[in-house]
């Protein structure tokens, strides 16, 4: 992986994964490093169910794959925090 690639996979982790924490009620006590993880594989799993449903590449704005990849981040947050929490707690 090149260096761009590198950063622009956290740019696209760090968006994937706010929006992610957005969609979810309340306030999720997970540090931001974490955020940027969870975010960074729900965008590379949303693109290959996206690649696999065949919207991976539609006309214009491909708003189907960050419908599933911003889903996939919420589903992933909201399990972190489960489990970030309840470790955190002992």
């Amino acid at each position: 992986m090149e260096v761009s690639g590198f950063f622009s996979a956290l740019f696209v982790g760090l968006i994937i994964g706010a929006l992610g924490r957005l969609v979810l009620p309340g306030k999720q006590h997970i540090p931001i490093w974490l955020t940027i993880v969870v975010g960074v594989v729900a965008a590379v799993v949303g693109t290959f169910v996206a690649t696999a449903l065949g919207v991976d590449d539609t006309r214009g704005f491909d708003w189907i794959e960050i419908a599933i990849q911003v889903g996939l981040a919420a589903g992933g947050v909201a399990l972190v925090t489960g489990f970030y929490g309840r470790r955190s707690m002992h």
